[in-house]
């Protein structure tokens, strides 16, 4: 079963993802700040990560851009999320994989995950 981490600082954003997620076969964890992101990432391994944009006070797109420049993480799929809808974003996000905005459309969601999937595999 494929592992995805949901970072979100929205509870209710996460229970969604989850249940989503969940209900198509996934096996998901999630995250509501990304202090211990890379504790949580050693700790479950994940497949993908789903990554808000807005932490709180981090930013997503430098938490994607560490992971992208770390041996151990720089092969984990990162999908961007966020309620901004500014085309430049993927431009200074860190080198995701893909961006999704928020609100988002499931099948758009579910697909963007299982391209990516296929992509890492």
């Amino acid at each position: 079963m494929r592992r995805i981490l949901a970072v979100d600082d929205d509870k209710d954003i996460l229970e969604i993802i989850k249940y989503i997620l969940e209900d198509s076969g996934y096996e998901v964890e999630t995250l509501t700040e990304g202090k211990s992101l890379f504790d949580c990432i050693k700790q479950h391994e994940p497949d993908l990560i789903l990554l808000d944009i807005m932490l709180g006070n981090l930013d997503g797109r430098e938490l994607c851009k560490a992971l992208k420049n770390q041996q151990e993480t720089k092969n984990i799929p990162v999908i961007l999320i966020s309620a901004s809808h500014n085309p430049g974003v993927l431009t200074q996000a860190g080198s995701p994989d893909d961006f999704i905005a928020k609100p988002f459309d499931i099948d758009v969601l579910l697909n963007s995950i299982s391209r990516q999937l296929r992509s890492a595999a």
